[in-house]
């Protein structure tokens, strides 16, 4: 299977709200992002253009994702709030991230809070949760309960919450080491009104889920620290010197928390279960490599991105053969 992001659409009446002299505002604010903004490129949703209407809302009092910019008509700024402009314009010129100003994200139509307590959902995420929402309702239409589901290193919550907007019958659980990215995801539970249906923990991995979850888990998902520690130095400053380390060292190869995950998943799962991970480029062979050996697991999945490469790994748990 194979999936892709696409870049915000920029209509083209944004500017219908503006006079001439703002409009001429916006034009020379636009040319300097356009030669001092330097965009990565996870980040397929910002442009210059998107990332000016976010942050001219933003200076305008309203805090909006780039993709909810991109749809709202912008309104004359007043003389201060160019100057607050300005300031937020230079604030990202020098790579601090548009989703940490703005405090908002959106991931798989959910606008999200942000902040530099997890790490920004990116688009290239919502490759697994496509398929892993594909997955749930499959399990929810073929099963006499409500499914559960775990996200692990949740950060934000974006996965978690996702899947419990998409699957309303499901019952989520999500989890992270840093009680910083909970209080978080907790903000953008309440935010969603999702409090009834997922259920928060703090904790290392699989740690918070013992006995209880035993065998009974429809669909664990993670989208994990993959980076390798001595790649971390070489990544780009924007994403380094802002977004916490924990959700990207994966350790010595960078897939620690892979393998981790192939391990220990296994106990948690119910036959007919489904293990989903997201995988850094050029560790999906691998990763498939190991599930095709383990026993645990008997079917192998990969979704991968338009170059072909693999950025998803699912398998599912062994059904034994009287039930096959």
């Amino acid at each position: 299977m194979s999936s892709q992001t696409g870049a915000v659409p920029h209509p083209q009446d944004i500017l219908s709200a503006l006079d001439a002299d703002a409009r001429a505002a916006f034009a020379k604010r636009l040319s300097a992002l356009r030669e001092g903004l330097a965009i990565l490129p996870d980040k397929p949703e910002e442009t210059p253009e998107s990332a000016l209407c976010a942050l001219w809302a933003l200076a305008g009092g309203t805090a909006l994702s780039i993709h909810a910019a991109a749809q709202t008509p912008l309104r004359p700024l007043q003389p201060q709030q160019l100057d607050a402009l300005d300031a937020l314009l230079a604030r990202r010129i020098g790579g601090e991230p548009t989703a940490y100003l703005t405090g908002r994200q959106r991931f798989m139509g959910l606008d999200l809070l942000a902040s530099p307590d997890a790490l920004i959902p990116r688009a290239e995420s919502e490759m697994l949760g496509r398929i892993a929402v594909h997955k749930l309702q499959t399990l929810a239409a073929n099963a006499a309960e409500p499914p559960v589901v775990i996200d692990v290193c949740c950060g934000s919550g974006n996965l978690a919450l996702a899947l419990a907007h998409a699957v309303p019958q499901a019952r989520v659980h999500a989890a992270d080491l840093s009680p910083a990215a909970i209080a978080l995801a907790r903000a953008n539970t309440d935010q969603l009104g999702l409090q009834s249906r997922v259920t928060l923990h703090t904790g290392d991995l699989l740690a918070p889920f013992g006995d209880a979850f035993a065998h009974q888990v429809d669909l664990l998902v993670s989208l994990p620290p993959y980076i390798s520690t001595s790649k971390m130095d070489t990544m780009p400053q924007e994403i380094v010197g802002h977004e916490p380390h924990l959700a990207f060292d994966g350790g010595p190869f960078g897939v620690r928390i892979l393998m981790r995950l192939i391990r220990e998943a296994p106990p948690l799962l119910r036959p007919g279960g489904w293990l989903g991970m997201e995988v850094g480029l050029g560790q999906g062979p691998a990763m498939v490599q190991l599930l095709d050996k383990h026993p645990a697991y008997d079917l192998v999945e990969t979704v991968c991105d338009t170059d072909g490469a693999v950025r998803a790994v699912l398998a599912r748990a062994a059904v034994p053969s009287a039930a096959a």
